[in-house]
């Protein structure tokens, strides 16, 4: 079992980390609270978490053991992959996902793209107590700082071809991209990201 990736980033998109270990590169699928908090930087170290199926063996990476414990509880939860949770760690922060599950917020869950009322009604019944009692909780998370901004295009670019690593379409994701930099033309990359996710 691999606990973490410690090494150079090779290559860093909004939805994937390469990390070069000694000239193997590990490609770990990575949330936007991981992107916010490894960009910018030469080397990183990942928790990761390994995904073996028949037919796929999927890394996810994590830039703290925290991000990590509550994917795991995640996909705990009948109905939840690997995607699914990545993509909720993405649309909310740690600290705001404690706190959604923590207040039973089932309606602001229900905002992240393939959650519907059930499975985020599920999602809270399976986790409230855990997260009360786990190491998560205790630990304090906040959510990672934005990063710097970019020129537009770039951003538009990272930000479509993220979303399309996400199973979204590209036109759909370049129309949303658009009207979001238009509105908000300095924000970054993960922002503009994460309110595509809410409007996709």
């Amino acid at each position: 079992m691999i606990e973490y990736i410690r090494g150079e980033i090779a290559e860093l998109t909004p939805a994937m980390a390469v990390i070069d270990c000694n000239g193997v590169g590990y490609a770990a699928n990575i949330s936007l609270n991981t992107y916010s908090a490894i960009q910018g930087k030469k080397t990183c170290k990942l928790y990761i978490c390994e995904a073996i199926r028949e037919d796929a063996y999927t890394l996810f990476g994590f830039a703290d053991r925290q991000e990590r414990e509550l994917f795991l509880l995640l996909i705990s939860v009948s109905g939840i992959g690997g995607n699914t949770a990545r993509m909720i760690l993405s649309a909310l922060s740690p600290a705001e996902l404690v706190n959604v599950i923590g207040n039973e917020n089932a309606h602001l869950l229900k905002t992240v793209k393939g959650i519907g009322l059930k499975t985020a009604q599920r999602i809270i019944v399976d986790l409230k107590d855990k997260i009360k009692t786990g190491a998560v909780a205790a630990a304090g998370i906040g959510g990672a700082g934005l990063g710097a901004t970019a020129p537009n295009a770039e951003v538009m670019d990272e930000a479509v071809a993220a979303l399309t690593m996400l199973g979204f379409q590209q036109g759909a994701s370049q129309k949303v991209v658009v009207a979001i930099l238009k509105e908000e033309p300095a924000a970054p990359v993960e922002q503009v990201i994460k309110l595509a996710l809410k409007h996709l």
